[in-house]
């Protein structure tokens, strides 16, 4: 059973964060390099860690910048700030209330298969929202957990987007809890017109505890990708 280093950072700005991931993923890499090159074995370790960040917009390198439908003064005027950066996918929302969860992990220790990797994360969020009676699934073709799928009142829960490097991950899963839903009117979400954005919040019509849906999460993370966390 593979060991999972576990970081809560709190209420953290996304560049700082995106800065500390960046760290940790190269350190994996530069052990699996040096492995590599003089044929030892030394283990690489694997991290999560949980974050809300502040307002932010985060446009991922596929993504289209027209998907951002505000301007530099907008963003200003609504104390939120944008990154274009290195994960898949298009563009998306980050704020307080929503639960951001990033592995970091060398899929060398599990299994080397980004598909299997993404079906998995969508998996431990489908079956912490049920604990909670909303039943999620995935949308063929769309990374992400959703809602009603198949209607005309399909929505998303859960984005996610990542980067793998010598099957390294980082970046992640952004689950709504209480975020406030309204900042997703200033963005296409994931590049998808057409398709609304919802919370756990308003599904069930109440705050929802953080620490409760993180703990849930860990709980079901540990047991698809059998890790024990530390």
């Amino acid at each position: 059973m593979q060991k999972v280093k576990l970081q809560d950072l709190g209420l953290k700005d996304y560049k700082e964060t995106w800065e500390f991931q960046e760290d940790l993923f190269q350190k994996i890499i530069d052990i699996k390099i040096n492995n590599r090159r003089n044929e030892t074995s030394n283990p690489t370790p694997n991290h999560f860690l949980f974050v809300e960040h502040p307002h932010v917009y985060t446009l991922g390198k596929s993504g289209d910048m027209s998907n951002l439908l505000l301007n530099e003064e907008q963003l200003a005027s609504k104390g939120a700030t944008f990154y274009k950066i290195n994960r898949g996918g298009d563009i998306t929302y980050h704020g307080p209330g929503q639960l951001v969860g990033y592995p970091i992990l060398d899929l060398d220790n599990f299994f080397t298969d980004i598909h299997k990797y993404l079906r998995f994360l969508e998996e431990v969020i489908i079956k912490t929202l049920d604990e909670y009676n909303i039943t999620a699934v995935r949308s063929e073709g769309e990374t992400g957990v959703w809602l009603d799928v198949g209607t005309p009142f399909a929505r998303k829960i859960c984005a996610m987007g990542v980067r793998t490097s010598r099957w390294v991950t980082m970046h992640g899963f952004a689950l709504n809890v209480n975020a406030n839903l309204g900042y997703f009117d200033n963005i296409i979400p994931c590049g998808i017109k057409g398709k609304a954005v919802t919370s756990m919040e308003a599904e069930l019509n109440r705050k929802i505890d953080m620490n409760e849906v993180q703990q849930k999460i860990l709980k079901h993370f540990a047991e698809q990708f059998e890790v024990e966390f530390i």
